[in-house]
């Protein structure tokens, strides 16, 4: 039986499931399958990029599940190499053709890229792709506040999300207090550190406890949060595994349990310090 998957509305009106899928690093060849049985499973929230060279699979996806399109949540991202304004609204249109389709649910810049400074040149565009109709939702990912600041200063349109790492060992409290304070959604990529906090004692504790893996234990954290997920995985059983989250609850003993795990670890870069063109 399919999970009920409940969704969280945007500060648009418009709607996300909580849980999604993730296609980060999955290799183009296998995309295509892999979504499909996490459509099988019940998903019906799919993130991908143009950085992840996936986008054309994703789409194929879609078209074959034989799921109406207004029933699919698909977001995609913008490459860092396209921050200036002309080459935004391109490359946003090369993701429509590779998705094959006329629209996305949510457009992000996918890294602020701070010394390169374009970003609010960047949000410029999405702004008009959001008017145009063809993104019903924008974002950002991987924003700092100071990033936000620039951006909410500079445009019209408040982002609809901020999608960041978070995980046990990297709660990002002010990150999502500062998202929370002007409506802007958290979701968590990375959402079992890499798998780093799956061998965690407490979390395995807390796991025995219920009876479910380690990474059921952290995708509910999330869940219980309040912030949008999309674990990634290329394994059958674990896509249907992911999803199966509605039938325990974490009491408040384990939610602090693993809010106690924060040490501020990253597994991936600073938003900072991420100024890469090419990748």
């Amino acid at each position: 039986m399919n999970p009920v998957i409940p969704a969280v509305p945007l500060n648009n009106g418009v709607e996300i499931p909580q849980l999604g899928f993730g296609t980060y690093k999955l290799p183009p060849a296998q995309t295509r399958d892999l979504v499909l049985h996490a459509f099988d499973a019940g998903y019906r929230h799919v993130d991908t990029a143009q950085m992840y060279r996936n986008e054309r699979e994703v789409g194929e996806a879609v078209a074959a599940s034989g799921l109406p399109r207004a029933e699919v949540f698909v977001t995609t991202k913008l490459n860092n190499g396209f921050h200036r304004h002309d080459d935004a609204l391109a490359a946003f249109d090369r993701s429509l053709d590779a998705l094959g389709t006329d629209y996305v649910d949510l457009f992000l810049i996918h890294w602020p890229l701070p010394a390169v400074g374009l970003y609010t040149e960047a949000w410029a565009a999405l702004e008009e792709i959001y008017a145009s109709g063809r993104a019903r939702a924008i974002g950002v990912s991987n924003f700092q506040p100071a990033h936000l600041d620039r951006v909410l200063e500079s445009g019209t349109v408040v982002p609809a999300v901020n999608q960041v790492e978070v995980h046990p060992y990297l709660r990002q409290d002010e990150v999502r207090a500062y998202g929370a304070a002007r409506g802007i959604v958290t979701e968590a990529w990375s959402p079992l550190g890499r798998g780093t906090v799956l061998t965690d004692p407490v979390i395995a504790n807390v796991a025995a406890r219920h009876g479910v893996s380690t990474a059921q234990v952290v995708l509910r954290w999330h869940l219980q949060r309040g912030d949008v997920v999309f674990p990634k995985s290329a394994t059958p059983e674990r896509i249907v595994q992911n999803a199966d989250l509605w039938r325990f609850e974490l009491g408040a003993e384990d939610v602090a349990a693993l809010d106690a795990l924060d040490r501020g670890e990253r597994t991936g870069s600073h938003p900072d310090l991420e100024n890469d063109t090419t990748r």
